[in-house]
């Protein structure tokens, strides 16, 4: 049986790696994975997750999403000639109170996370739709379904990144091309860490005391979120999982139910502003911020 070729962004660490390394060590060999990533000197930790001898199922490339070049070569190393499954899931984050943020760095998170994205699938479409045949897998987030305040950016970028695979997958039904979000919040891995965040004890940051208590209660939150509901990479990965070997598979896929009472006041109460008034509780409330003195 011939092997599915499967194109995998954001590989040097997170989900991305762990699904490079479940697909490459399927015993099967049912898949050709090509796990790419901007900066192949961190691509020791993948090598190290893959027990074994992989020459068949796993090829690590060099491909920077940010660069059309860098696409373009990884996609002429790709011996098959062919994508079948093609996995848009490199991403970064920036958190921090909105006017404090420099106009390159928020163009630089719309650089990866939406414009990123959007070449990419660009670059591997036509092949899809000429074979009519083919799945697309984006790494959505709950930022993208729904504000978090001091991740204005983010979710901008995020929401846009709904837009643009809702308007795909209306389209592309018609070329038997599937596209699936995958729905994560919390996930425990690198990128709470390596996120751009405002640091308050920068004194060049310039910002009122009320919006700086504020932020202090919200970084006291998201502490509490990941300790508290945060998943494992394994258990993400599951989830692409499911959608790589469903026959038919769904639009939305969401990876923490626990989140999803919040995303439903969206759309029980349309004017939006339960939603705001729930979450601004959430993090806000002196009972739930519990920061301490």
């Amino acid at each position: 049986m011939e092997q599915k070729v499967v194109l995998i962004t954001g590989c040097s660490s997170g989900i991305g790696l762990s699904l490079a390394v479940h697909l490459a060590s399927d015993l099967s060999k049912a898949y050709k994975v090509y796990a790419t990533m901007r900066n192949l000197d961190k691509k020791q930790h993948l090598l190290e997750s893959v027990t074994g001898l992989h020459r068949d199922t796993l090829a690590i490339l060099q491909m920077d999403i940010t660069d059309q070049h860098s696409i373009l070569a990884a996609q002429r190393s790709i011996t098959e000639g062919r994508v079948d499954i093609l996995v848009c899931n490199a991403g970064v984050g920036l958190m921090g109170p909105l006017e404090v943020q420099s106009e390159d760095t928020m163009r630089g998170i719309l650089e990866v996370n939406l414009l990123g994205t959007i070449r990419t699938i660009q670059t591997f479409l036509p092949d899809m739709k000429r074979r009519k045949h083919g799945r697309i897998l984006v790494t959505g987030s709950m930022g993208g379904l729904q504000g978090l305040p001091f991740n204005e950016v983010y979710c901008a970028s995020k929401f846009a990144v709904e837009g643009v695979c809702e308007s795909l997958a209306i389209l592309l039904q018609h070329f038997n091309i599937h596209v699936s979000l995958i729905e994560c919040g919390p996930v425990n891995t690198n990128f709470l860490r390596n996120l751009t965040k405002t640091e308050l004890s920068d004194v060049s940051v310039e910002v009122d005391a009320d919006t700086r208590s504020l932020y202090e209660m919200y970084l006291h939150h998201c502490q509490k979120m990941f300790q508290n509901a945060a998943q494992d990479t394994d258990d993400i990965v599951q989830v692409f999982l499911e959608v790589i070997q469903s026959p038919c598979p769904l639009f939305r896929y969401y990876t923490n139910s626990a989140l999803l009472p919040l995303s439903s006041l969206k759309l029980t109460a349309l004017d939006g502003s339960q939603y705001i008034r729930a979450m601004s509780k959430l993090i806000f409330s002196v009972e739930n911020a519990d920061t301490p003195k």
